[in-house]
């Protein structure tokens, strides 16, 4: 793998020293996209559904969660020179604020209404000024304070999304008390309100709709909820005890996201937010709370090593300002709320810039958790499974019952089969089966239309310790079960059951493989790719097997007529590598009730022999049984009469 961030990507990210730099090494590009009053940041052409002003705002804002932390913080044993930026930072957030808050500049941030995206941003501000009161509220006069106040309480007189928004009230309630200004308690109660709906048990909660239990539960919901915890005067209801129990129980879930190398599972939408996937661990840093059964090296450690792996790939562009995207600058995949200043919202991860170094989080080594082989996490809805391949983590997750509104790919990011942390995932850019990338999905066509389309939503789920459970519609006339089962050594089984009133054709897909290694120029003058063609029969189907990676894809079945082949797909259309092809097992089904049975492999090792020594078997007569490839039996409890 090439290092692209070579500064970023140097340093080794052990010490807040190390931390401190990298902040810097990342907002000093931006220094100069700043208005001359230091009000806005505008760092891009490309737009959002909320329009200009407020996307630079936003980029505003969202640098103030690295800087916030950092201007809150003892810096005094920093080298002199990082000493002397910082203090040019916190003046030029300084004067941003008091003129980007006053109604008479012409750099006026404008009135918040309801319903604004100026409301997310307050966060930041909220959490700057709670932490940093000495840079960005003593110094300013009674007047600039007013104003401050004044702009901030328009968020208790607007309607705000009964969602992760309660919070951006909240916080705002928190540090008006904290700076001893008025409180809206009256509010404050009925935004908790909302919250303790979203509440699903287990350390778990909802983001404004049950399908939605993704990153935005973490960096979120229990973000802010660990901030109040840490920061508020007030205790709303003896909230706060109880928002750190639940987080504490969160964490011994969500711990499980990420391989010990850092690298996460893709999965949901705000992607493009990067390394905020860590932020959860330096706020239970901050609120002083964690499991017993995981170390402050531990916590140390999610969210160090989930930095150092960011900092491998592309995502910042030639001008080191960071891209919408995932693992490479990437519009295909974005949300319509992303603005070129969004991907700021990563800064959470910084949190832990403002303990001091005699805090617990820096004692100590860093260190792992054991991971279960495979789990069944009730609340997410979801299998979590790691194996080891080539001495690396291979995680993947099996979600059921996830569903988001629709914010641009929501299907491909909510309701896909299975998400892996070395595959990722593929959104569409077409309805035809290369333009639509359907990886690990069963999609749908009329007979003979190459006009596709996966599932949307689910009529009924379950999830088991062995095994998922989908119902679904996936065209009028055309319903489908599937039962998923992971059964180890790359491994897992798909089991569709269609019936359906008209001539189909579909595809069942894969993981989606690198044709060549991703953002490497090969130094020995050849390409290094998969060339079309030059696929690998596998026994009932086919595959890849290259030096990064291998995938592929068979049947089990063999009563429907079938055709394997390495769709190669859209550029662009997975979030991980810009060109890839998926093995996919093609069928044309006449009306009727069929059942479709098929073996999917997604490895880190290339050995084909390691594929083909690990072949799960199936038995379906009278109930469905699965022999894994650990020799270990799966019994699903159900049998299918056709």
């Amino acid at each position: 793998m090439e290092i692209f961030n070579s500064l970023l990507a140097q340093n080794p990210i052990k010490t807040r020293q190390d931390a401190v730099q990298l902040l810097l090494d990342l907002i000093r590009p931006l220094r100069s996209h700043y208005s001359a009053d230091g009000t806005t940041l505008h760092i891009g052409s490309t737009s959002a559904h909320y329009g200009e002003r407020s996307a630079r705002v936003e980029g505003w804002a969202r640098v103030l969660w690295g800087l916030g932390p950092l201007f809150g913080a003892d810096n005094s044993n920093l080298p002199a020179a990082m000493q002397i930026e910082i203090k040019d930072w916190a003046a030029l957030y300084r004067t941003g604020l008091i003129h980007g808050t006053d109604p008479n500049a012409p750099s006026y941030w404008g009135d918040i209404y309801d319903f604004d995206q100026k409301m997310v941003e307050t966060a930041a501000l909220d959490a700057a000024l709670a932490l940093a009161p000495q840079i960005l509220w003593e110094p300013l006069t009674d007047c600039q304070r007013k104003n401050v106040f004044k702009w901030l309480n328009q968020m208790n007189s607007h309607k705000i999304h009964p969602n992760n928004w309660r919070f951006f009230r909240i916080l705002t309630n928190m540090v008006f008390a904290r700076l001893d200004l008025p409180v809206n308690h009256e509010q404050l109660k009925e935004d908790f309100d909302v919250v303790e709906r979203c509440y699903t048990g287990d350390g778990w909660y909802f983001d404004g709709n049950n399908g939605q239990l993704d990153y935005y539960i973490p960096f979120a919901m229990h973000f802010y909820s660990l901030i109040w915890a840490a920061l508020s005067p007030l205790d709303q209801d003896g909230y706060r005890e109880m928002l750190k129990s639940r987080s504490t129980r969160f964490a011994e879930d969500f711990v499980h996201w990420f391989a010990d190398d850092g690298a996460e599972i893709p999965f949901g939408r705000s992607l493009a937010y990067r390394f905020a996937h860590s932020a959860f661990f330096p706020a239970m840093a901050l609120a002083g709370v964690k499991p017993d059964n995981i170390s402050w090296g531990t916590v140390r450690h999610s969210v160090l090593q989930n930095l150092r792996h960011w900092m491998k790939y592309p995502i910042v562009g030639t001008d080191g300002i960071l891209t919408i995207g995932y693992q490479y600058p990437n519009l295909l995949m974005s949300e319509k709320y992303n603005a070129p200043g969004s991907p700021y919202w990563s800064f959470k991860a910084f949190l832990f810039l403002s303990l001091p170094e005699n805090h617990p989080f820096w004692k100590g080594e860093e260190s792992t958790v054991s991971h279960p082989a495979q789990v069944m996490q009730a609340k997410p809805r979801m299998l979590i499974c790691h194996e080891e391949q080539d001495g690396k983590d291979h995680v993947t997750a099996y979600p059921v019952g996830q569903h988001a509104m629709e914010h641009g790919n929501c299907a491909a990011k909510y309701e896909k089969f299975v998400y892996s942390n070395y595959f990722g995932f593929s959104v569409s850019r077409g309805d035809s089966l290369d333009a639509g990338a359907f990886d690990n999905t069963l999609a749908v066509s009329p007979a003979g239309w190459n006009c596709y389309r996966m599932r949307y939503g689910v009529e009924d789920y379950t999830v088991t310790p062995d095994y998922t459970y989908t119902h679904y519609t996936l065209l009028p006339g055309v319903t489908a079960k599937s039962w998923i089962i992971p059964c180890g050594g790359g491994w897992h089984i798909r089991i569709h059951q269609i019936i359906t009133d008209r001539a189909i054709d579909t595809a069942d897909g894969g993981f989606a493989m690198p044709v060549e290694q991703p953002f490497t120029l090969p130094s020995n003058g050849k390409e290094g790719k998969l060339i079309p063609g030059k696929e690998e029969a596998v026994s009932g189907g086919i595959g890849a097997f290259l030096p990064w990676g291998a995938s592929a894809a068979c049947t089990l079945d063999s009563k429907e007529a079938y055709r394997a082949e390495m769709v190669r797909t859209f550029p662009n259309t997975n979030l991980m590598a810009p060109l890839c092809a998926v093995p996919t097992i093609i069928t044309s089904l006449q009306p009727g009730t069929h059942l479709l049975v098929h073996a999917f492999y997604g490895s880190i090792s290339n050995k084909k022999e390691s594929c083909s020594n690990a072949v799960p078997k199936i038995n379906i007569d009278p109930f469905i049984t699965v022999q894994k490839s650990d020799g270990t039996m799966a019994h699903i409890d159900i049998s299918i009469n056709l």
